[in-house]
């Protein structure tokens, strides 16, 4: 600001006393960018241009390559290879209609009040992430995720954790992600739709910032036998990386884990091929997660 705000509410500082008053942040080495607020015109930012000029940029420093999601509180996940189990992130699914009975009735009823506490109750017993899903016939998806997720950032112990913002629907995902502080979850996109649709809805993502859980599911389907997995997100991968430009850490693939209690004989190998493109699709597409859904 020019400066503090005067009886009548204007502001008295000249460009080059406002200037002065910056040059301390210059000389430490303190600001990675810097301009005028509340007061300033032109002139102070001329002043303080030509003040900023005299120094050289901030260097950038080097940042450990993790995915970094946050509420009101950062999650850096660094998994610890020795022992995965120990930095395995607990997704809560209980503000999802399909997923809980009684979110989905409080909803309709709208009820917000008792959606609020399903949600703080899963932060409570130590979800990392609480996953929100509207995705329901009788419920207008776009004007439940827009009032869920402003009712939740309002609450500081439910926004402390990250939101993975959930929809078959793109357009519900992006009225979540409007709404949402921090850096969220999408889920999910995939090339289901082809790749120009991909294209445009992880630029979108890419752009609010958020990291993507990405399906792995092509114009031919669902992948279901190991090789597909692998082919499915690693097609992804490189489009993601090389054309959208997302950071590989913000990328989860979800290779289907499927149904694998059903005893039927064609069902026996989906939870080995599972682990098995697992392991592959993270030598393959390195930074990169994943995510599974039993």
């Amino acid at each position: 600001n020019a400066g503090l705000p005067n009886a009548m509410g204007g502001y008295d500082q000249k460009g080059p006393e406002m200037a002065e008053e910056i040059r301390p942040f210059c000389e430490e080495n303190l600001v990675n960018a810097i301009g005028g607020c509340c007061g300033s015109t032109p002139d102070h930012i001329a002043a303080v241009a030509a003040m900023a000029s005299a120094y050289p940029p901030r260097p950038l420093h080097s940042v450990e390559p993790l995915m970094r999601i946050s509420g009101l509180e950062p999650l850096n996940y660094q998994p610890n290879a020795a022992d995965m189990r120990s930095t395995f992130l607990n997704l809560g699914e209980r503000c999802n209609v399909a997923g809980s009975i009684m979110f989905k009735k409080a909803v309709i009823n709208n009820d917000y009040d008792a959606a609020l506490s399903i949600a703080l109750k899963q932060v409570q017993q130590g979800a990392h992430v609480l996953d929100i899903n509207m995705d329901d016939g009788l419920i207008d998806g776009v004007a439940a995720m827009t009032k869920f997720v402003n009712l939740c950032i309002a609450d500081p112990e439910i926004s402390r954790v990250p939101f993975m913002i959930d929809s078959s629907k793109f357009h519900i995902v992006e009225a979540g992600l409007k709404c949402a502080q921090g850096k969220c979850i999408v889920n999910s996109i995939s090339l289901k739709e082809g790749e120009a649709k991909f294209k445009e809805q992880a630029t979108i993502v890419k752009n609010h910032g958020a990291a993507v859980v990405v399906m792995a599911f092509d114009e031919t389907g669902q992948a279901a036998g190991f090789e597909d997995k692998i082919s499915m997100c690693c097609r992804a991968y490189r489009i993601l990386v090389e054309e959208v430009g997302f950071n590989p850490q913000d990328i989860i693939f979800d290779p289907n884990i499927l149904t694998v209690g059903t005893g039927m004989a064609e069902h026996n190998n989906y939870a080995v091929d599972f682990i098995r493109a697992t392991r592959e699709i993270k030598r393959l597409c390195p930074g990169a997660k994943i995510s599974g859904g039993v």
